[in-house]
Parts: structure tokens; C-alpha cells; sequence
């Protein structure tokens, strides 16, 4: 019996919000492994000094903890915790459990630019 190579509409699969993250993190974050973690830790700081280098925060806080875990902190503006009505979520929420949710980058800063 000739075995079945190729596939058709009934083997297409959807993966919904964060189900695609969790089955590959490896293609959002690099790997999945220490330079993944690092990734994810450099993102968050980045966070910190783009709001700094707009002018919106005078301190960015790095510690280095000794169960290995990382903190990051900054006097910043955050994020929103207002309720956006269209989804019934606070902003936070979105941001935070959503894919591809944030604010525009033109927005983000008015000094923003390509370089």
C-alpha cells in the first residue's frame, strides 16, 4: 500500500491567540533555550531605556536576582489599566495576553524616528 504523501484541506489546522506561542516559542522569541530567555529579558529593557531616551523616565532599575530571576523597573509612564470597552478587558490585559497589541510607534513617542 502506497503510503499518503501529500495532504489536503481536512489536515489544515488553526492555531488560535497564544496556542501558536506555546506550541513554537522557539519562532517568537529565537529559541528556546538561554539566548530565548535573554531575548526576553533584552525586550523588556529595551522597553525601559525607549521610554527614557523619549523623555519619559529618569530611572531604569536592573537587578540580577539570586534565584536567577530578573527584575526590571522604571518610573515610566506604564500601561494603561482603563477598561477598553470594545473588548471588556482593561488595557493591561490586552497588552499582556494578546498577540500583536501595543500602541503604534508614532504614537509611543513624538520624538520617534528611523534612523
Amino acid at each position: 500500500m502506497k503510503k499518503k504523501i501529500g495532504y489536503d484541506a481536512k489536515d489544515i489546522t488553526v492555531l488560535e491567540g497564544l496556542s501558536a506561542v506555546r506550541k513554537r516559542p522557539g519562532m517568537y522569541v529565537g529559541s528556546t533555550g538561554s539566548r530565548g530567555l535573554h531575548h526576553l529579558v533584552y525586550e523588556v529593557v529595551d522597553n525601559s531605556i525607549d521610554e527614557a531616551m523619549a523623555g519619559f523616565c529618569d530611572n531604569v532599575l536592573i537587578v540580577l536576582n539570586r534565584d536567577e530571576s530578573v527584575t526590571v523597573v522604571d518610573d515610566g509612564r506604564g500601561i494603561p489599566v482603563k477598561k477598553i470597552a470594545r473588548f471588556n478587558k482593561t488595557a493591561v490585559e490586552i497588552v499582556l495576553t494578546k498577540l500583536h497589541a501595543g500602541v503604534p510607534v508614532a504614537i509611543r513617542s513624538p520624538s520617534s524616528r528611523v534612523i
